[in-house]
């Protein structure tokens, strides 16, 4: 486990994240696979890969399983949520860890271990969110994180067990109090039923768009066997136009809105962004090294160093814009990585190596771009540490 800054950095973070009046805090995790082999690489394993599988056929590779935790802030040059990369963890299959007598953690295990840790490192009493997609969708993981202050939005199945409210225990009556009441029905059922009523309702959308869904939800209790049961917000969602299938999402928190969920949801996206910004400028998958603690230590740095220059792109723009490169043929209206990382190179170019000459004796003094930001200086140096093992 690699983390790219101390707790201050984090919360310094934070403070970014909340810039526009009541937006709290959202963490978004997510998996994504290094594509390496070779016999002395330890950890790897045989994953599904994501860009080459389709719906009808599975495609496997070997490679790295990196669980990757990031924070969405809001960014000046762009219209979008930035998902900015914080904590990153190597997740060996359970193949490796079989071959080296250890106990094999599934990545619901090490993000029940991380938010446990990500919890202390915040101010105290700060709201925060966790958003994962359908694998993340644990009762574990979300009696977890409404143990440690924070809540949890992901997929929820179609056939998920769903149950009512215990009814009171009649008083003087002997024994176990129920834990839960009469099971529900399942949401596969209510998307097909012709008598539910549905709210017609207008959704912040994928790519910057809004879309009209159709949506039910309620309040309930989720259980499954072996754990107490959650109590959660479900919504069921109906593309009206029939274009894709139901989908239903939940949340520990059973006080924010429906079509919100949603929304918070769809914003998960931009960690996908992250992860191919990082492949492209940054030079994830190109590494070549096979020793344990280089493979601990690079990938991690390498997606902190996309947060480092997203953060220094902030203080060195305010009271200005961030310049985009144009094309004769194409005209941008928001910035990507390639014009923020464009944006800093130039910067510390700047500062290095076109000051102007003075005409007078002058004392020696610290780079001026040394002095700009002391806490993301700091957090490079922290990125660039050495890892140690988190097991």
């Amino acid at each position: 486990m690699v983390r790219f800054a101390s707790s201050q950095d984090l919360t310094w973070v934070v403070s970014c994240s909340s810039m526009a009046a009541g937006i709290p805090l959202i963490i978004v995790v997510d998996e994504t696979i290094e594509r390496r082999k070779g016999r002395k690489i330890k950890a790897k394993g045989k994953y599904r890969d994501a860009v080459r599988s389709t719906q009808d056929e599975v495609v496997k590779c070997w490679g790295l399983k990196w669980i990757c935790f990031t924070v969405l802030i809001p960014v000046p040059w762009s219209t979008r949520y930035w998902a900015l990369p914080f904590l990153t963890i190597l997740a060996s299959s359970e193949w490796a860890n079989k071959e080296q007598g250890k106990r094999h953690k599934t990545t619901v295990d090490w993000t029940i271990q991380a938010l446990k840790a990500i919890s202390r490192w915040l101010p105290e009493n700060t709201p925060w969110t966790l958003v994962g997609d359908g694998a993340y969708a644990a009762l574990g993981l979300a009696k977890a994180c409404v143990d440690n202050g924070g809540n949890l939005i992901s997929r929820l199945r179609l056939d998920a067990r769903l149950f009512d409210f215990p009814e009171p225990q009649p008083k003087g009556k002997r024994g176990k109090k129920p834990k839960k009441g009469e099971r529900l029905t399942k949401l596969s059922e209510l998307a097909k039923d012709p008598t539910q009523v549905w709210q017609l309702i207008e959704i912040a959308w994928y790519g910057g768009e809004t879309k009209f869904m159709k949506l039910q939800t309620g309040v309930c209790l989720w259980h499954k066997n072996g754990h107490d049961p959650v109590k959660i917000r479900w919504v069921l969602v109906i593309d009206p136009e029939g274009k894709s299938e139901p989908e239903a999402f939940f949340n520990t928190d059973e006080h924010l809105a429906p079509e919100r969920i949603v929304e918070i949801f769809i914003q998960r996206w931009n960690i996908e962004v992250t992860f191919e910004e990082a492949r492209r400028h940054l030079g994830v998958e190109t590494q070549r090294q096979w020793s344990d603690l280089a493979i601990a230590r690079t990938t991690p740095a390498l997606m902190g160093l996309s947060s480092i220059v997203c953060l220094m792109a902030l203080d060195l723009i305010k009271g200005s814009s961030l310049p985009l490169r144009h094309s004769a043929w194409y005209t941008k209206q928001n910035a990507a990585f390639s014009d923020v990382l464009a944006f800093v190179r130039r910067a510390i170019w700047a500062d290095k190596y076109f000051h102007n000459s003075s005409p007078e004796a002058d004392l020696l003094r610290p780079s001026k771009f040394e002095g700009h930001c002391p806490m993301i200086r700091h957090g490079c140096r922290m990125a660039l540490m050495v890892a140690l093992n988190w097991s």
